[in-house]
């Protein structure tokens, strides 16, 4: 009995450091890069995605350019205030960063918009809510994968 006990231990062990934790997606294998570089990736990834021309490619690449130079320098200002000691934010604190993301994210979707034709858009949509869903189903019971009664 100890011997079996030992070895479902043993393979749990091994099983759990088979697997790669560090795993995270394409944004680890970005974080080095420019935000001239993140754009120039990310406008050819929507360039093969959504079929664009060289006018939607450049509106598009302008675009990404500054949205990657703004996340930029908000990760540079939250390492410079986690490094400060300051770690929980008040209420308001994230009331006004949730109020900002989303006055970008619709700003975004009119500038999208106008850029896009409407079969482009609508693909562009569904790219972006995949995005969003993948990884953030809070809602969701871990065993299963149905909704909690929650709703």
């Amino acid at each position: 009995m100890k011997k079996l006990v030992m070895a479902i231990l043993i393979m749990a062990g091994i099983t759990a450091s088979a697997q790669d934790h560090s795993k995270k997606g394409n944004r680890g294998d970005m974080k080095d890069f420019t935000p001239e570089q993140i754009a120039t990736i990310q406008t050819k990834k929507m360039t093969l995605a959504l079929d664009l021309n060289d006018s939607q490619q450049a509106k598009i690449k302008q675009i990404l350019t500054e949205d990657a130079k703004t996340r930029k320098a908000k990760i540079t200002e939250r390492k410079a205030s986690k490094e400060e000691g300051k770690k929980v934010l008040t209420a308001d604190e994230k009331y006004a960063m949730a109020n900002e993301r989303l006055d970008h994210e619709i700003a975004r979707k009119k500038e999208m918009k106008s850029i896009l034709n409407d079969d482009q858009f609508e693909k562009w949509e569904k790219m972006s809510n995949r995005k969003k869903m993948r990884g953030h189903n809070k809602e969701r019971d871990g065993k299963n994968g149905k909704r909690t009664s929650r709703d």
